[in-house]
């Protein structure tokens, strides 16, 4: 697994959303800042957790030009179920092949309680309007990754 580093090219990617429409990343790179962030499953305590604090800060994300994508191994239909039941004002992209999550070098080897298997690991990206990726989160928690994500953005 080598995950992508800042500088990067952003693999252009299409993948369905929620309501199972085509979203295609390259339909962002020169109009808005794209935060990509990778979660292991939809309606899981850690996911939900880190998608309210992104639904709960979106108006500054939007004042940022900043896009949330979340991207996760689910079909289009647990995804709507997740943003219906938890409100969540953002697109969540599915990956059931995980291709993407190859692409970006986040799908590999995860240990949880002493049981080894591949799966998503949880980091996201800040790609710039370049289209190159500007920032990799990788040293945050559920709870604060919003606000990981909001200091860097004000910061740039």
């Amino acid at each position: 697994m080598k995950t992508l580093i800042a500088g990067d090219n952003a693999p252009l990617f299409t993948l369905k959303d929620e309501n199972d429409q085509d979203i295609k990343l390259a339909e962002y790179i020169g109009k808005k800042q794209v935060l990509v962030y990778f979660y292991p499953k939809a309606m899981t305590p850690g996911c939900t957790v880190q998608a309210q604090g992104l639904r709960d800060h979106k108006a500054e994300l939007d004042k940022l030009n900043t896009q949330v994508f979340g991207i996760s191994p689910d079909e289009p239909k647990k995804l709507a179920k997740f943003c219906l039941r938890d409100e969540l004002n953002f697109s969540l992209l599915s990956d059931p092949d995980h291709s993407v999550a190859d692409a970006f070098g986040v799908w590999g080897l995860k240990k949880f309680m002493g049981r080894e298997y591949d799966g998503i690991h949880r980091l996201s990206f800040l790609i710039g309007l370049d289209g190159k990726i500007s920032h990799v989160f990788n040293k945050f928690k559920t709870k604060d990754h919003h606000q990981v994500v909001l200091d860097l953005l004000n910061k740039l």
